[in-house]
């Protein structure tokens, strides 16, 4: 089956839409033949309501269903140009993830969360049944609803020879990993959304993140507020776990620091490296494969390897899926479970991967303009393989 899978990640940095083609349901080894990804930009206007809506600001109904409609229709035009360009305009169906607003979580356990782009705009445009909503059921079965990209990961790392500690990490505005020891699923932290907070907040929106890292590259770390971040409670909570801008906001780095913007940049860049490194550090992984806009910035590559040491740092590009789409392929690979009946979160140490019980078949199902029709229920996955 032939499957677009969308997202824009929690930088709002682009639509990332990757299109692939799955098949393996019925045995549960699963193949994806990557027939091509691109990121679309956002307009400049939804971009900008896009970020003026995340916490810690405030909004309006009004405000939340425009953007729901607005960013609907932008995501449309970036996946039908994506069928289009890849898939010779001739897909099965679509999977949205939208953009997350708010991710909801109290007492350590995520309660829900809102994701924008109106699935209907989709099918309008495209003519095709649209999978969206993945998270919603994990939650209400008291899961964390995040990071799903552990179901790939997982069954990545299923196939991968010799068998030794591995983790995949992805570096977007939150960071999270997958864990072969468990196998484990969760956020680290935050990775890109302090760094481009704070650099758009300095510059009034003219520069939107570190461009191959030279801001933090021109600073110097300032040991006292690094100290002062990683006392934040959330580093220390065991997973599953999982956070959002909601907390890593602009009001995470206290004002009136007197920093340079270097050397805020610099001091915010080595938390994530931190972060992240203490994070993998308890599993003893001796291979960790990198991906998300973050593996852009050389500067948080080589704190990152500087602090996982003998830890060798790689990209998801080693399994066929380059690194800014590979969220995008993760989508695909939820749909297509959703498709075929098979719940999207896998067993985990804990339960499943995100801390639910029981794992979910996700999402939800907008029919197309043909009638709907779904194949008989496939199979607990056991591997997926990237195949030419």
């Amino acid at each position: 089956m032939i499957v677009a899978g969308c997202i824009s990640g929690t930088s709002i940095d682009g639509i990332d839409v990757a299109v692939g083609e799955f098949g393996g349901a019925a045995d549960g080894r699963l193949t994806l033949r990557a027939l091509g990804a691109r990121t679309f930009s956002w307009s400049a206007q939804v971009r900008r309501d896009l970020l003026e809506l995340l916490p810690p600001a405030t909004t309006t109904v009004e405000q939340i269903c425009r953007l729901d409609v607005l960013t609907g229709r932008e995501i449309a035009a970036a996946v039908s140009r994506a069928i289009d360009e890849f898939a010779g305009g001739a897909a099965d169906f679509v999977v949205s993830h939208g953009q997350t607003v708010f991710h909801w979580v109290a007492d350590g356990r995520s309660q829900g969360g809102l994701q924008l782009g109106q699935p209907a705009a989709i099918v309008e445009r495209t003519g095709l049944p649209v999978v969206s909503d993945v998270r919603s059921r994990d939650i209400a079965a008291g899961g964390q609803g995040a990071p799903l990209a552990g179901t790939l990961d997982v069954l990545l790392l299923h196939g991968m020879t010799p068998v030794i500690p591995r983790a995949l990490l992805n570096l977007g505005g939150i960071a999270n990993v997958t864990l072969s020891d468990g196998p484990l699923a969760f956020d680290t932290g935050p990775a890109n959304c302090l760094i481009d907070a704070t650099i758009a907040a300095a510059t009034g929106g003219k520069q939107l993140y570190d461009e191959s890292g030279r801001l933090a590259a021109s600073g110097k770390v300032d040991r006292r507020l690094l100290t002062h971040l990683l006392s934040e409670p959330y580093y220390r909570l065991p997973p599953p776990k999982s956070t959002g801008r909601e907390l890593f906001s602009g009001d995470y780095v206290p004002s009136g620091t007197g920093l340079s913007l270097p050397d805020l940049v610099a001091t915010l860049t080595e938390l994530t490296a931190i972060t992240v490194a203490e994070a993998l550090r308890p599993h003893g992984v001796r291979e960790v494969y990198a991906s998300g806009g973050g593996v852009h910035n050389p500067i948080l590559t080589a704190r990152l390897q500087h602090h996982l040491g003998t830890t060798g740092l790689l990209t998801s590009d080693r399994f066929g899926l380059p690194v800014d789409a590979k969220e995008g392929y993760l989508m695909g690979l939820i749909g297509y479970l959703t498709w075929h009946g098979i719940p999207g979160v896998l067993a985990g140490a804990s339960g499943t991967l995100t801390g639910a019980d029981h794992a979910r078949v996700l999402g939800r199902i907008s029919p197309g303009d043909a009638p709907l029709r779904l194949p008989d229920p496939g199979v607990r996955p056991v591997a997926l393989r990237v195949v030419d």
